[in-house]
């Protein structure tokens, strides 16, 4: 199968951001964490701090202990979003982008007579400059192959700075010297149900039969996984959005009840305006708390899809009510809220009965005024408390949009 697909994963990418704005922090250990806290972990680490044992997830506390010269920067997520925005306009000059994949991987087609072993790996090294000339302290390991699958899998085996081609003739040998949870889509639970099929190697599972992989997954992912596993890629079907919501761990000073309820709002009305903005309404909110010392509490509310914040807001008021006073009484460690039954906005029936279609256009106005002086420049009453609380941060999948999740 032709070379058609090129990977490129930015090395270390936070870390690497901090290094290229800040000289002072290039070529030493660095670690990126969300606050400044030993109980908190490091969301990135440069790969100087790598080579002491410091990776993405390690304790500050351990990474100090690991590497007593360790940099802490505290984490810049819009400039980590504006550096992710140029480096896809770069690439895309030299390879056309066909999907970016999240804040740090992008997937880009090889056309034509790109697909050669020849022309992929020069426009691999034409990416690589370009990336270098726009911002020479972000590396990237890039992955050439026939499918995404195998592409991802490629731009993993050779980092920092890789590029690694995977051609039919390579394969499947190639990949014997990987983990099994080494490929994309084999995690932990997936890792042990493979072994209790009898396949505790990449070798046995390249091996396995369509059908093996189909009992071991118990579903059609066995087979769409030994299909990509074979250079195939399967059409499936485009994604909807399922849920739309935002968490926060709450600092020392908020974890209190009032603090706590306003920053849950603060947390809905950031939904509300991903919900409109995305299309959709929402036909039910999910709130929960999770408790200093262990515990928690969720409830789910049910109602007529809208996109109304204010309908929302009274949606959740009406579930923080009807908290069980034992959930009063603890002090509140982490909050969120989630947006659930999602429709498109076109095919919301409306309610004869509700007023939200009447403040459409005030919902409009307060997301324009926000987007134009920026963040709180109008918000909501009840998450006055929370104004400067849950600033905006990158999910592992979703590239946050500045201008609605400041």
């Amino acid at each position: 199968m032709p070379l058609s697909r090129l990977y490129v994963d930015f090395n270390s990418f936070f870390a690497s951001v901090e290094q290229q704005e800040r000289p002072e922090l290039r070529d030493r250990p660095v670690a990126v964490v969300p606050v400044m806290a030993d109980t908190s972990c490091c969301i990135a680490a440069s790969y100087e701090a790598r080579r002491s044992g410091v990776k993405t997830g390690t304790l500050v506390g351990e990474a100090k202990r690991l590497c007593p010269q360790i940099v802490l920067v505290e984490a810049h997520h819009e400039s980590y979003v504006h550096y992710h925005r140029r480096l896809i306009q770069t690439i895309d000059t030299v390879v056309p982008v066909l999907e970016v994949r999240s804040i740090d991987e992008v997937l880009c087609e090889l056309p034509g007579r790109w697909r050669s072993e020849e022309w992929a790996r020069d426009k691999a090294l034409e990416v690589k400059r370009a990336v270098a000339n726009m911002a020479p302290y972000i590396k990237c390991s890039i992955g050439i192959a026939s499918n995404l699958f195998l592409a991802k899998t490629a731009s993993d085996m050779q980092k920092p700075d890789g590029l690694t081609l995977l051609r039919d003739t390579d394969l499947p040998q190639a990949l014997y010297r990987l983990a099994l949870r080494d490929l994309y889509g084999i995690g932990p639970s997936m890792e042990t149900r493979l072994k209790h099929s009898g396949i505790h190697t990449v070798e046995q599972l390249c091996n396995a039969s369509r059908e093996q992989l189909h009992k071991a997954w118990g579903s059609v992912g066995g087979d769409l996984f030994h299909a990509r596993l074979h250079g195939a890629e399967p059409v499936l079907p485009p994604e909807q959005t399922g849920s739309i919501g935002h968490s926060h761990v709450l600092p020392p000073a908020q974890r209190n009840p009032e603090d706590a309820r306003a920053v849950l709002h603060r947390l809905l009305q950031k939904a509300a305006v991903r919900l409109r903005k995305a299309g959709y309404a929402a036909g039910g909110l999910v709130s929960h708390q999770r408790f200093v010392g262990g515990g928690r509490w969720d409830e789910e509310a049910r109602f007529s899809e809208t996109q109304d914040t204010l309908e929302l807001t009274h949606a959740l008021n009406a579930m923080l009510d009807r908290r069980p006073a034992a959930a009063r009484r603890k002090q509140p460690l982490k909050v969120g809220v989630t947006l659930i039954r999602l429709i498109r906005a076109e095919g919301q029936t409306e309610d004869l009965f509700r007023s939200g279609r009447s403040r459409e256009r005030l919902n409009t106005a307060v997301d324009r005024l926000n987007r134009r002086f920026g963040k709180n420049a109008v918000w909501f009453g009840a998450a006055s408390r929370a104004l400067a609380s849950a600033p905006m941060r990158i999910a592992f999948n979703r590239i946050p949009d500045i201008e609605t999740e400041r």
